[in-house]
């Protein structure tokens, strides 16, 4: 898939495995590294898996429109698909199969401690 970034900053963090470390340590850091070259080699959102490793899994409420894929325990990986248009199927969901394009948003514990 091709990946862009929220910001410049973030965009720098993820392009360097140490700057990935330093932000988000160690465990964290080797998993988001592996995940992004795993995204980057995806040809489409649907090739990433809604089972584990990765739970890939489309947000409800204000996150809606956004995607979480695991990295550790509560941290997840916040993306959004950036197609435009937006593929959306016969019944109104979005059409995983060409979400081609996504914009990675950010490292979270979206569940609190």
């Amino acid at each position: 898939m091709d990946i862009t970034f929220k910001s410049t900053k973030l965009r720098k963090i993820f392009e360097s495995k140490r700057d990935l470390i330093r932000n988000y340590g160690e465990v964290r850091g080797k998993k988001l590294s592996r995940l992004i070259s795993f995204l980057r080699a995806a040809p489409c959102l649907e090739n990433v898996p809604p089972e584990k490793p990765f739970r890939r899994h489309e947000l409800i409420s204000n996150r809606k429109g956004q995607f979480s894929v695991e990295i550790t325990g509560n941290y997840r990986l916040i993306l959004e698909p950036c197609n435009e248009p937006l593929p959306v199927k016969e019944d109104g969901g979005l059409d995983l199969k060409k979400i081609t394009r996504i914009k990675i948003i950010e490292v979270e514990d979206y569940h609190g401690d």
